[in-house]
């Protein structure tokens, strides 16, 4: 009998180990197949194989970064969610009329983002931005309260605070006046605070849900694919979109403990029925509820003079389209190119191209936040901007509050704004949403505000980066090797 039991212990090692070694083949066969980073795909690899099993389970937790969400199954075939309207026209077309001599190797961009979008450009839209939850929270909440028809808010964080509770209240009005409510939050951002805010608004009769829910073992894979987007459409001919989530620390007026400073745009005219239609293929693969008709999609009119497009970004059938949007923007430039983004964490490629612009006699300005809420990611930021500052980008550091704003300005007459930052996980895992516009005066604006930012910013040269003590630049050296799950 001791011999059985010696003979069968041993067998389950020579098992266990077998099965050790197949999963690691598996897994790191998978990354090595999938990942388009050859640093991930190394680092990966590494990790699970050093890392026996527990590799493994990780990368399957965090490390599948891709999903295929069917939305075309949900629809009869040969039409979008937004309807049977055809496609406007191409972009060389629209911008025709909209960009001077100067301006107008525009139309190239244009172009390009037709051809990785494969979404019409549209005109006549109309546009306002807004500087923090003070300015924003006023008329988004205003916009509930004047619907009449529908309310579709998707958004990444909804805080059960202040702010979270008057939106809250005015969605529960908005349903009480008999309009169809449909509200999206991010299974992961629906946590951040305690109720969550998902189950209050169930209890007033708001249609809600959780976007990947990870609570399940066989979720698990998708733990890391976040709903990023901020976007609410009301009556389907008022959207807003920006990079604010519903949370009280946008607004400086309540003097949170960790205020935030950021920017949110409403804008009316054609592009608000990509805006719709966004949500709508979000809500379809969530809830398998196909969202259609002239209540959600009505006929939208010209309302102002600005060419708009939403530009989709995720791990999905809409893998890395903003990053090669942001890279032909930068090919493009011929005079400036702005950026403010909270994080910053961009790969060689995108270096490469800011670092080309730049000696090609562009002006690149980048502005980041001097006190990240992040202060891994800060770190790793702070190990890459030599590469940047040697090369003839100017790196600015805000003071606080914490800016979390998002956009881009080129040549005073290109505009990018939405949920996206400038790292891995928003432009390779997040589902994401932005607007790019073509348009002299608000693009002028928009280089105004950054100015102003920009003068009350220090500005970071080699030098500095050079003095920083071999502590920290070791420390943030070792936090950029993470950059990949950053």
């Amino acid at each position: 009998m001791t011999v059985l039991v010696d003979f069968l212990a041993e067998l389950w090692l020579y098992v266990a180990g077998a099965l050790t070694v197949l999963l690691a083949i598996l897994a790191s066969g998978h990354a090595i197949l999938y990942k388009r980073d050859s640093r991930a795909a190394v680092a990966w690899v590494g990790l699970i194989w050093f890392a026996p099993v527990v590799g493994a389970v990780l990368y399957a937790m965090f490390g599948i970064n891709r999903i295929r969400r069917h939305a075309s199954d949900l629809r009869p075939v040969g039409r979008r969610l937004s309807g049977t309207a055809p496609l406007l026209t191409d972009a060389a077309t629209v911008l025709a009329t909209k960009v001077d001599g100067n301006r107008d190797h525009l139309i190239a961009l244009g172009t390009l983002v037709d051809q990785v979008t494969r979404r019409p450009l549209t005109d006549g839209n109309a546009i306002e931005y807004f500087v923090n939850g003070d300015e924003a929270y006023p008329r988004m909440l205003a916009a509930i309260d004047g619907a009449t028809r529908t309310v579709a808010l998707s958004t990444y964080i909804f805080d059960h605070d202040a702010s979270g509770l008057a939106f809250a209240d005015a969605l529960d009005r908005a349903v009480q006046r008999g309009v169809s409510v449909r509200v999206l939050v991010d299974a992961v951002g629906s946590r951040y605070s305690w109720p969550p805010m998902v189950g209050v608004l169930r209890k007033r009769g708001v249609r809600v849900a959780r976007f990947l829910p990870t609570y399940l073992p066989w979720r698990a894979p998708f733990w890391n694919l976040r709903n990023h987007r901020k976007i609410l459409v009301t009556d389907g001919r008022v959207g807003f979109t920006g990079g604010m989530n519903i949370r009280r620390h946008h607004q400086q007026s309540t003097a949170p403990g960790r205020p935030m400073r950021d920017m949110h745009f409403e804008m009316r005219g054609p592009v608000v029925r990509q805006f719709m239609e966004t949500f709508a293929e979000d809500w379809a693969f969530t809830t398998k509820e196909v969202l259609e008709g002239p209540d959600w999609f009505p006929e939208l009119a010209a309302r102002g003079a600005i060419a708009a497009r939403g530009i989709t970004d995720g791990p999905d059938e809409d893998f890395e389209k903003l990053r090669w949007t942001i890279q032909g923007a930068i090919a493009t430039a011929r005079r400036s190119v702005r950026v403010v983004t909270p994080y910053f964490l961009p790969d060689a490629a995108m270096i490469s191209a800011l670092n080309i612009a730049a000696l090609r006699g562009v002006t690149v300005e980048i502005i980041l936040p001097s006190r990240s809420n992040l202060p891994v990611v800060q770190w790793a930021s702070n190990a890459i901007l030599w590469q940047l500052v040697k090369r003839g980008c100017d790196v600015y550091w805000s003071p606080p509050p914490f800016d979390h704003t998002k956009l881009v300005v080129v040549d005073g007459a290109w505009t990018l704004f939405g949920s996206a930052n400038w790292d891995p996980r928003s432009l390779r895992l997040n589902f994401e949403f932005n607007v790019e516009c073509y348009d002299t005066v608000f693009g002028g604006k928009m280089e105004a505000l950054f100015a102003a930012r920009r003068d009350a910013a220090r500005g970071l040269t080699g030098e500095d980066l050079d003095r920083r003590p071999l502590w920290i630049r070791v420390r943030d050296g070792i936090a950029r090797l993470f950059s990949p799950y950053l």
